[in-house]
């Protein structure tokens, strides 16, 4: 297993020589000597998710799993079975990664506080980037990552595989082409956090670089219910500590619905110029994210996307017309409160919404093909504006005003300060 001794002048010559890479297909995918044209991938990060992730991958035979990264020694080595990704092909900095030349893309599915720093110095080694949920950690990080990846001209994906089910397609098709009438009002059900009490600080074990898995995040000391998973819950702890997450679950979990909810709009491409509502906090303990929440965005023509958490609205997706009787619901399944309106044929007039059906072939098609994915950079970072501008209203405890062009709040110069935060060196974007 490969090691990094990397220093911050080899960094810094690193970060240069890599802007430098010429934005072409790698000779790996397009060359005549490329089997099957096969895409070489490669996972940063190979916890549960990313894992799951991976296996979906290695279920098409036109991609192939040729390296790993992760700073936690235990997960990447019960990754590399999987994969049968040998000790040589296996890292612990993802610099030393993307310096491969036979890797033609990455799927980064790291802690949220890290999506961003690895996925825009990918798409500057020239690597396409599967992307996991939540885009970014903040709207500043967002954005620069959208200008990298066009600049780069990379081929990108975002992990809301939602879009990738017929069902959600079709009812945002049927609310699109306007088969339950003017939708004025969709409401989301979405999970709500977790507490825990308090957690001594804990000795760094042997197999995990614990100031690489913080990075850009300010130092704290470690405790393994962050890494881990929260005793009785599974879930891993980061996810509700707001220097690694700092939205918390509204991020890590309602960005799904936020895209559906967009994408049935039309809106994929904007946001609200509204965001109002209240959340419960822990009063104590390690986790400090939101616990449950009552939120209302507001689009520029009055139409409203109610976000609550799932002890007050079910689990998914319901788009409202106005007169509140007829209602269109998605999420893994879907239902009508006509169920007629379910098997509506859509006319070759109507606008039919981008179609796959299975989110890791379409990446792997459209790193061949070099067209744009289901999921690509914009529509990612316009969903998970959603989620962290929420988040944002819940910690000020105000309704704001947001731009949706300049991405900025309305004279609003406390919540513009938490559109970014002061990365620690030598992590900047």
């Amino acid at each position: 297993m490969k090691s990094s001794n990397i220093t911050r002048r080899e960094v810094l010559k690193y970060g240069a020589a890599v802007m430098a890479v010429p934005t072409i297909v790698p000779s790996s995918v397009f060359g005549e000597n490329a089997p099957s044209e096969r895409v070489n991938l490669a996972v940063i990060g190979t916890g549960s998710k990313a894992t799951g992730g991976m296996k979906n991958f290695m279920n098409h035979t036109q991609a192939k799993v040729m390296a790993l990264c992760d700073v936690n020694r235990k997960n990447l080595q019960a990754t590399a079975a999987i994969a049968k990704v040998s000790k040589e092909r296996c890292y612990e900095d993802f610099r030393e990664l993307l310096a491969c030349k036979d890797v033609d893309a990455v799927l980064v599915g790291t802690p949220d506080h890290w999506h961003v720093p690895i996925s825009i110095a990918a798409v500057k080694a020239g690597k396409d980037v599967y992307c996991e949920k939540p885009l970014s950690n903040t709207i500043h990080e967002g954005r620069a990552l959208v200008n990298a990846v066009n600049k780069h001209k990379r081929i990108f994906q975002h992990g809301t595989q939602l879009r990738s089910q017929l069902v959600t397609r079709k009812v945002c098709e049927l609310v699109r082409n306007g088969y339950i009438g003017d939708v004025r009002k969709v409401v989301i059900g979405s999970p709500a956090g977790h507490a825990t009490g308090d957690h001594p600080v804990e000795p760094v074990p042997k197999w995990l670089n614990w100031d690489l898995w913080q990075g850009p995040a300010q130092p704290m000391g470690y405790r393994s219910c962050i890494v881990g998973g929260i005793p009785g819950v599974g879930l891993r702890g980061w996810y509700f500590v707001k220097r690694f997450s700092l939205a918390g679950w509204l991020a890590g979990y309602a960005v799904h619905d936020f895209d559906l909810a967009q994408w049935g709009l039309g809106a994929e491409h904007t946001g609200p110029v509204t965001v109002e509502g209240k959340g419960v906090f822990p009063k104590e303990g390690l986790f400090n994210t939101v616990l449950t929440f009552d939120m209302e965005y507001t689009y520029a023509d009055g139409r409203k996307i109610i976000l609550t958490d799932t002890g007050k609205n079910r689990h998914g997706v319901t788009f409202h017309h106005e007169n509140n009787k007829d209602w269109l619901f998605c999420r893994s399944s879907w239902e009508a409160s006509d169920r007629e309106i379910l098997r509506t044929q859509l006319k070759d007039s109507d606008t039919h919404l981008y179609e796959s059906n299975n989110h890791e072939r379409n990446f792997i098609e459209c790193v061949k093909s070099r067209k744009e994915t289901i999921t690509p950079i914009e529509i990612a970072h316009r969903s998970t504006t959603m989620s962290l501008i929420g988040g944002i209203c819940l910690t000020l405890g105000r309704k704001l005003q947001w731009d949706p062009k300049t991405e900025k709040f309305v004279n609003d110069d406390e919540a513009n300060t938490l559109l970014s935060y002061d990365m620690r060196d030598p992590w900047k974007v």
